[in-house]
């Protein structure tokens, strides 16, 4: 008996194994053909396939581009934890295919699949994007609904994934193979599209439109979710167009029961009574056909290979995560445009799209040309190669960053400037508890200080004792400051003499690439301050000061400000990435009140582009790595394992994102030494893939393939790749 289900209608996701005869099923597929396409030969019913995919592609890069600034600044979690919630996001979004494939062979079928996984996605959007509302309770109540929602979110997504592509084959005849080759080219620009736009868009939503006064998260998860739900709609619209299979069993289940049964078997026997094996596998052969045996065997040939796999992943997937952080720290202006830190992701789906056909019409033809034997594995080492080398480059540029960025207070030490705002100059000398001098200076009125001064401390806290000279007049004042703190001493005038008093300034730079400000008003009333928010910025009467605000960089011409007795405009000029200021408000001129401009943290000076050579890199070596590998694993296993295999793959991706996990919450390593260590383990795991490859022997396509001649065989399954590496992958047979 032939243990594998003669099928010659339809391609599947898994096929079915089992030792016991399966009764014969109803037809498939509705007799009369599906309506085409303009007289073409292509099924009116892909065109909702393609327009949901490209939908939830949209829907689901979008939400993930700002997912980490999300984290970072809404829910305010630091940059560890901000990664390592991202990771196990993207690690469950490759647990769950293995559900959803076995849900659709097994239960449901792919539509029914299809249907309800997408109600649970949608459903997951509108939580998300609830947790994303300021007025909507704390932050404990934030948390809540959007761990709730990014579960759902990733039971959606994974779910679905496997069934969807698969879906769209089925929906052609045996007799238009070739149509439905170019379908699933569609298929996949489909997939490119909706990555590339959505990367592109949604940061827009989040940093260029203000809710309640901040960046508008909740729209840029909104607009995700709606797409979700228009993909919904539609895939529904053309149900009674489809061609629907029912559930067909499940090889996956099959295989690891096979591998169980060998492994429990041989241990079992281990006494020497029984004859040794040839294969460790052949201990099935008591429950499992032969055919399944020698599938599996060669299965596992390749699965070995994937062992050091999923290091590659933990490298490409911080596009999302670490790159993204480290592009915070940067300047995103190009001149032409104004990058948002989280926007430069899109250069992941833009590289794709040049680098596929490149490789393939250019340098692989190239190399070729040299003669250079560029089998399969070594192109993977390659892309590996490429990938720590990405990673060493994004270590220079962190170490870059570094070294142009303003130094901070170490233990027992502050830093200290001095604002006069007094109308003449004044002398400053800063003394210890023993009237040692520890500072002095003369500064100017209204002069603008180029750099924070440095003091010691004794101990953690400590009184500083101030002596001020004005004209001929000395006032001495006594201010206590703590370690690691920033300070402006503010001297202003009071009657004929002057007084001081003690701020606290903004710790770190603002590493969202925001700018940060804050006011002084030396005004004799209070005034309101529109900075085009929701909410107003007050500032008190008499040398007030207000709290620190954040605005987006750009040019702010027109600031409307107003006091009880006149409304006027103030000037602000450039606000620049990560900067930080300080605005004296004051009535110096005839010309009405003026904001005088302090800028005490200077601005991000290393240009985002230099983000380009590592993107470059990884991408490069996501296609040689991703590509090669998919199709070297399908020639490696019979057609009924293809399917074992994909799953295996997205396996390979999930444990990858472990991996970047346990490094964020165990290394405690700098962010440049994190990225050099990601970058020499890859050249461990190179190495160790080198040699395993170097001894791998690998089998003639006849080889592969002599079994399933004895049968009928399957279609070839197509499907999206996992993930933003690996749905703009080939779409592999």
């Amino acid at each position: 008996m032939n243990p594998f289900q003669k099928n010659d209608s339809k391609e599947t996701l898994f096929l079915p194994v089992s030792t016991e005869e399966v009764p014969p099923r109803p037809p498939s597929f509705p007799e009369k053909p599906s309506p085409k396409i303009c007289g073409s030969n292509y099924p009116l019913s892909i065109v909702f396939i393609v327009v949901n995919e490209f939908c939830e592609r949209f829907s689901y890069y979008g939400m993930k581009a700002v997912l980490t600034l999300y984290f970072l600044y809404f829910l305010h979690w630091s940059e560890n934890t901000s990664t390592s919630v991202y990771h196990a996001f993207s690690s469950l979004c490759y647990f769950t295919p293995i559900l959803g494939a076995a849900i659709a062979d097994s239960w449901l079928g792919k539509f029914k699949t299809i249907i309800y996984l997408s109600l649970v996605y949608v459903l997951g959007h509108v939580i998300k994007s609830m947790g994303a509302l300021p007025i909507l309770g704390g932050q404990m109540l934030h948390t809540v609904l959007s761990m709730v929602g990014l579960s759902l979110i990733a039971l959606g997504t994974g779910g679905i994934k496997p069934c969807v592509a698969a879906f769209g084959g089925d929906q052609f005849e045996e007799k238009h193979a070739e149509e439905r080759t170019r379908y699933f080219s569609v298929f996949y620009l489909s997939i490119n599209a909706g990555s590339l736009i959505s990367t592109f868009v949604t940061p827009m939503l989040r940093g260029d439109v203000q809710c309640f006064g901040k960046d508008c998260y909740a729209l840029a998860f909104g607009v995700p979710g709606l797409l979700m739900l228009i993909a919904l709609v539609v895939f529904a619209m053309g149900s009674k167009l489809y061609r629907k299979s029912p559930p067909e069993g499940n090889i996956l289940n099959q295989v690891v029961k096979c591998i169980w049964f060998a492994i429990s078997s041989c241990f079992k026997n281990h006494s020497g009574d029984n004859p040794k094996r040839e294969h460790w596998l052949d201990w099935a052969a008591e429950k499992y056909p032969k055919q399944l045996i020698m599938d599996v065997k060669a299965l596992t040939r390749v699965l070995f290979l994937y062992i050091p796999l999923p290091m590659f992943w933990a490298l490409l997937d911080q596009q999302g995560s670490r790159w993204t952080l480290q592009a915070t720290r940067m300047n995103g202006n190009l001149g032409f445009f104004v990058l948002q830190p989280d926007q430069i992701q899109v250069l992941s789906p833009f590289l794709i799209v040049i680098f596929i056909p490149l490789f393939d019409l250019v340098i692989y033809h190239l190399v070729s040309k040299c003669g250079i034997n560029f089998i399969s594995l070594r192109e993977m080492a390659v892309g590996m190669i490429l990938a720590c080398l990405g990673f060493a480059v994004a270590a220079a540029v962190e170490i870059k960053i570094n070294e142009m960025a303003t130094c901070q207070p170490n233990s027992q030490e502050i830093f200290l400037q001095v604002l006069n705002l007094a109308d003449d100059e004044i002398t400053v000398t800063v003394q210890g508890d023993k009237n040692n001098t520890l500072l002095a200076e003369s500064i100017k009125s209204f002069q603008n200080m180029p750099h924070y001064s440095k003091l010691h401390l004794k101990t953690k806290s400590q009184n500083f004792h101030f002596q001020l000279k004005y004209h001929n007049v000395s006032v001495y004042t006594e201010h206590s400051v703590e370690e690691k703190m920033w300070y402006t001493l503010i001297i202003r005038e009071d009657g004929e003499s002057i007084s001081s008093m003690m701020v606290k300034d903004k710790e770190n730079k603002t590493t969202d690439g925001m700018t940060a400000m804050r006011f002084v008003n030396a005004l004799h009333e209070e005034v309101n301050v529109s900075l085009g928010t929701d909410a107003s910025l007050i500032v008190d009467e008499d040398y007030g000061v207000s709290a620190y605000r954040t605005v987006q960089r750009g040019e702010y011409p027109v600031v409307h400000c107003r006091t009880k007795n006149e409304d006027f405009s103030l000037n602000l000029g450039l606000l620049d990435f990560g900067a930080a200021y300080l605005f004296v408000i004051t009535n110096r001129t005839s010309q009405g009140p003026q904001a005088w401009k302090m800028e005490y943290i200077p601005a991000n000076k290393m240009s985002v582009a230099w983000q380009l050579p590592q993107y470059a890199l990884v991408t490069a070596g996501e296609v040689m790595f991703s590509v090669t590998g998919l199709e070297f694993s399908c020639s490696q296993a019979p057609s009924s394992m293809k399917s074992v295999l994909q799953a295996a793959w997205l396996l390979t991706i999930a444990f990858g994102n472990i991996i970047v996990i346990i490094v964020a919450q165990f290394s405690g390593l700098a962010q440049w030494a994190e990225f050099i260590f990601f970058s020499c383990l890859m050249l461990v795991v190179c190495l160790i893939f080198s040699i395993m490859g170097y001894y791998y022997v690998p089998l003639k396509p006849e080889d592969v393939q002599g079994s399933a001649n004895k049968q009928t065989p399957p279609n070839p399954r197509k499907y999206d790749q996992p993930g933003n590496q690996e749905d703009k992958a080939l779409m592999v047979p």
